[in-house]
């Protein structure tokens, strides 16, 4: 009788990852945190606006695996931060551009030194303690 219930619960679940939209955050937390004069917290509401508003329009580009760790780290200490947030997936996608040209690089340096040949060096070649 309920054997198409595991079933029937998997079609109702979202197929949509949660690292496919910009998180929720309550940013007046973090702002009240950052001072408590109302110029700071307009800046601070202000700075976190403007940089939810830049994930968006971004959110595709970052790797799955960075947005699942700079969430994480933007919300540690119990505060949630778009500004945060924002600085650590740029932060992973120079990396990672980095890892690239160096690994392009690598693979380049590689293919020039194939088919040359290297010196022979024997033991005793080199260094000479008498001298």
């Amino acid at each position: 009788m309920f054997l198409h219930l595991p079933i029937a619960m998997m079609g109702m679940l979202s197929p949509v990852a949660v690292s496919d939209a910009v998180p929720s955050f309550s940013i007046v937390s973090e702002c009240r945190f950052e001072g408590e004069s109302p110029e700071v917290f307009d800046r601070c509401s202000k700075d976190e606006a403007d940089a939810r508003q830049r994930l968006e329009g971004e959110w595709a580009q970052f790797a799955p695996a960075d947005k699942s760790t700079c969430i994480v780290e933007s919300t540690i200490g119990g505060f949630a931060s778009y500004v945060d947030l924002l600085t650590c997936l740029e932060m992973s996608n120079d990396v990672r551009k980095e890892n690239n040209k160096s690994t392009g690089s690598a693979a380049n340096e590689g293919s020039q030194t194939v088919g040359q040949e290297r010196p022979e060096m024997n033991p005793g070649d080199g260094h000479d303690p008498n001298r």
